[in-house]
């Protein structure tokens, strides 16, 4: 006796039906490329938050030395050191922007009207290609940062700007290459 639970034929043919009903087939190359972008995405957004992270370790070590404990003589810190320790403070906020805004970046919608005016796979991997870049830029903010104590980072702060400004120009890019393809 044969049951139609046993058919590959046929089972293989009311999935693919469901796949299709659905709007999704994984194994359509966009649908790879799709994922790899939103997990390189992800991994890029992770390096960013550790750089943040050493951006935050480095200011709280930063106030722990250099403002101290106020006394009769001294009630309030010097006015410079606080505002080096809001610097530090501004710094990691910023590298938390771009991580947010680099993990909320969207992908194409998997829709019939998108593939009909865009060839979806080449503008995939057009973002894969800025996500690589992101990921590189992403790894580099994080080396320079990791370890480094408050001084080290406002000395260098520049460096650290460029590299948030490079993020951004990569970041604007990859959003062109996905909206700049829609004829609109």
């Amino acid at each position: 006796m044969t049951s139609s639970f046993y058919d590959e034929g046929e089972l293989r043919r009311i999935a693919i039906n469901l796949f299709y009903g659905w709007g999704y087939n994984f194994y359509r190359l966009e649908n790879q490329l799709r994922a790899d972008d939103q997990l390189v995405r992800s991994q890029a957004s992770r390096l960013l938050g550790m750089a943040r992270s050493s951006l935050e370790r480095a200011e709280a070590e930063y106030r722990r030395e250099f403002i101290g404990t106020p006394t009769r003589e001294k009630p309030f810190p010097d006015a410079g050191i606080v505002a080096n320790a809001q610097k530090l403070e501004r710094l990691g906020t910023e590298v938390g922007q771009v991580g947010s805004r680099l993990q909320a970046l969207p992908v194409p919608e998997n829709d019939r009207m998108t593939q009909r005016y865009r060839e979806e796979a080449d503008t995939l991997k057009a973002l894969i290609d800025s996500d690589e870049l992101l990921t590189g830029q992403a790894s580099l903010l994080q080396t320079l940062l990791d370890g480094r104590d408050g001084s080290w980072i406002l000395e260098h702060q520049g460096d650290i700007k460029e590299g948030l400004q490079a993020i951004e120009q990569t970041l604007r890019k990859r959003e062109e290459a996905l909206f700049g393809r829609i004829p609109g």
